[in-house]
């Protein structure tokens, strides 16, 4: 079921400053454990899309209903304040949000190009019977 882009962006705006403030909240359990430090870089991903889902809605609300997503600053800000966040929490946080967040990357490029991508048809020029090229 999809919303409006207003709708979206409120939703994930407000999931990024929940995410947020839990992993603030619980950071002292986050860091107590390697595999929960690991978990933190998981959440730290989820904080990655809904923050670049959020600057997308953002930009397809002011802009056009067209724009898409850039490298260069959307998703490095998203990843720059994921891995941000995930610092203040602690350093391994940082490099498994990283991690995480490339692989999620990877998988909403593909289901991006899978859904709106559009598929050119190479025209080829058939010989015609009969006629033969001559030299």
């Amino acid at each position: 079921m999809a919303v409006a882009s207003s709708v979206s962006l409120v939703i994930s705006l407000s999931l990024c400053v929940l995410i947020f403030g839990a992993m603030q909240m619980f950071k002292t359990e986050i860091a107590a454990n390697e595999w929960r430090t690991i978990g933190g870089g998981f959440i730290g991903s989820w904080l990655f899309i809904f923050c670049l889902t959020a600057i997308n809605n953002l930009e397809s609300t002011l802009f056009e209903q067209g724009f898409q997503a850039q490298l260069f600053p959307d998703v490095v800000f998203s990843l720059a304040l994921a891995m941000f966040s995930c610092s203040l929490v602690h350093r391994v946080c940082v490099t498994t949000c990283l991690l995480f967040s490339l692989l999620a990357l990877y998988y909403l490029n593909a289901a991006s190009n899978e859904k709106y991508a559009t598929h050119a048809v190479a025209h080829t020029p058939s010989a015609t019977p009969g006629k033969r090229k001559r030299h």
